[in-house]
């Protein structure tokens, strides 16, 4: 019988995870996602705040702050990463914005399309591998993902009126710096969160060794 009828990506060379396994949320997975989503909605919130206080060191070149973009990138991948479900990245990405809307931001409501169309790009790497790979490329790919995503509406919404020379660095800065915070930082987080037991209830939990 071949690895693949067993059930092993070829690809990926993880196993592959039944649709039941990706799709079948259990109440833990409810619970660890949604606080995931609450504590980054808070940290959403204190980051806006921070954002708006040093955006005047940005007034000579404002691009140069899409740097500082990837923390809000961070709840779609680790949720993803953490939970391995179809939707957790949307989820907990979505979520943590309505919180920190409902927390107050001076973007209003709109933080919320930005917290879905962030998670929805981060899912659609997930899916692209039947949510069988969690590995770091995996993880920097949907971070930068999702950081394409923000940039592009804010692109839209905000900054129209930039150059496009001025436009495509905002792009590349912020695509970079999500896949590091977001990506990296996610990925790393998840392992040492492994090492400390806490994940025991999740596959990632026996994963943490694994590239």
């Amino acid at each position: 019988m071949s690895t693949t009828s067993k059930g092993t990506d070829p690809v990926v060379g993880e196993a592959t995870p039944t649709t039941a396994r990706t799709s079948s949320w259990r109440t833990v997975d409810v619970v660890v996602a949604s606080a995931i989503a609450v504590a980054f909605g808070v940290v959403f919130w204190a980051w806006g705040n921070l954002w708006n206080a040093v955006q005047p060191a940005f007034t000579a070149f404002p691009p140069g702050q899409g740097f500082m973009y990837g923390v809000w990138l961070m709840p779609g991948v680790l949720g993803a990463l953490v939970l391995r479900k179809r939707g957790a990245a949307v989820y907990v990405e979505l979520v943590a914005s309505v919180v920190s809307a409902l927390l107050g931001t001076s973007w209003g409501l709109s933080v919320v399309m930005y917290g879905l169309a962030q998670g929805a790009a981060a899912e659609i790497v997930f899916a692209m591998t039947l949510y069988a790979s969690w590995r770091l490329h995996t993880a920097l790919l949907a971070g930068a993902l999702a950081g394409v995503a923000a940039a592009l509406l804010d692109l839209v919404l905000y900054y129209a009126d930039w150059s496009g020379g001025w436009q495509l660095t905002y792009a590349v800065l912020l695509a970079a710096s999500s896949a590091l915070v977001a990506g990296l930082g996610s990925w790393l987080l998840v392992r040492a969160l492994a090492r400390t037991g806490v994940l025991a209830p999740f596959a990632a939990g026996a994963d943490q060794t694994r590239v």
